[in-house]
């Protein structure tokens, strides 16, 4: 894993000031002037480029599904990573309108996928095993989806200034559940909500299964856990995001499962934490503490909890006008002066 190295601050106070003395009155523009000197800070100078952007959608099935622990059978990974792929999904459509590329990463879906001119292929095993009986993933499995994650975001973003990341895999909620639990750390219940749709009766199924995952392993460093709970996409996306903080390229982290993959990127190695923008709020119980757990303040709140990328997506229009403030906003001082 490349080493990420640590914001250098040294120029925050010049890039506070630059900010300041823009054609607006002080602190007028909020959290978009804070999100403006981290993009510059991330780029290493006052004018951050963000036009180039990719999606990364990471794939995978889950074992914990036999057990009942979504409203959805594991073959809707499949026809959803299709809708991926065809164009169809509602990220692809946000894409578009936001003027950004979209990758689907087969990190373990349980199917064998045609080849697709969008389709990355890095699948370590066809889904987890069952956590609620034995290990989601061994050590081995773990690090490898950790390593091809962050291989994957270092190649790809060659070609891009800024990455979203975003995920499908039915049950995933349930493992991302189980692996907040454990790194916030947090009551279990408080992790697990309602998911891709659960009434009642299929969220008490739910609250049974992962109390029994919960008390089959006492794991709590970040390798360990992602071993014992964590979902193929939930581990390749951490590695995504520890790649491309290695890389010096700042990160649009989607909604509950994105942020829990991010909470456990920050737990591996906390330098990445300055470099993830926590796009939205999703409605998905569990995702407020997974915030928290990393000190961070999502952009948007628009009750949403579908995944995909889509709130990263439409975080990143903010990120590419926080970024504008900087390079094409006047000084006040050049409108008092009539220099324009």
């Amino acid at each position: 894993m490349t080493p990420i190295a640590p914001l250098d601050r040294s120029q925050e106070a010049a890039l506070r000031a630059l900010v300041d003395g823009k054609a607006k009155p002080l602190g007028a523009l909020g959290r978009v002037e804070d999100l403006a000197v981290r993009l510059a800070l991330i780029a290493g100078r006052p004018n951050p480029q963000l036009n180039r952007a990719l999606l990364l959608v990471f794939a995978g099935d889950h074992g914990l599904n036999e057990s009942g622990v979504s409203a959805y059978p594991s073959e809707v990974t499949t026809a959803m990573v299709a809708t991926l792929l065809a164009g169809r999904a509602s990220a692809n459509a946000f894409a578009r309108v936001v003027g950004a590329d979209v990758r689907v990463v087969d990190a373990g879906v349980a199917a064998d996928l045609a080849p697709h001119p969008a389709l990355i292929e890095a699948k370590v095993r066809k889904g987890t095993r069952n956590a609620a009986a034995v290990p989601a993933l061994t050590a081995e499995e773990a690090d490898l989806a950790l390593e091809r994650g962050a291989s994957i975001a270092r190649e790809t973003l060659q070609d891009f200034e800024i990455l979203a990341v975003g995920e499908m895999g039915i049950g995933n909620s349930a493992s991302a559940a189980l692996v907040l639990h454990r790194l916030a750390p947090a009551p279990l219940d408080d992790c697990i909500g309602l998911g891709a749709g659960h009434d009642a009766e299929g969220l008490a199924r739910k609250q049974a299964v992962l109390r029994k995952a919960a008390a089959r392993s006492d794991a709590s460093a970040p390798r360990d856990v992602l071993a014992q709970f964590g979902g193929l996409e939930i581990v390749m996306m951490a590695g995504a995001i520890l790649g491309a903080a290695g890389a010096g390229k700042p990160v649009l982290i989607d909604g509950f499962i994105a942020s829990v993959a991010a909470l456990a990127a920050i737990r591996l190695d906390p330098a990445c934490a300055d470099y993830c923008i926590f796009a939205h709020l999703s409605a998905e119980k569990g995702h407020a503490i997974a915030v928290d757990a990393v000190g961070a303040e999502p952009l948007l709140d628009l009750s949403m909890r579908l995944g995909e990328g889509t709130g990263a997506l439409l975080a990143l229009p903010v990120a590419r006008a926080a970024a504008a403030l900087l390079s094409d906003v006047a000084s006040l001082d050049d409108v008092l002066s009539g220099a324009l």
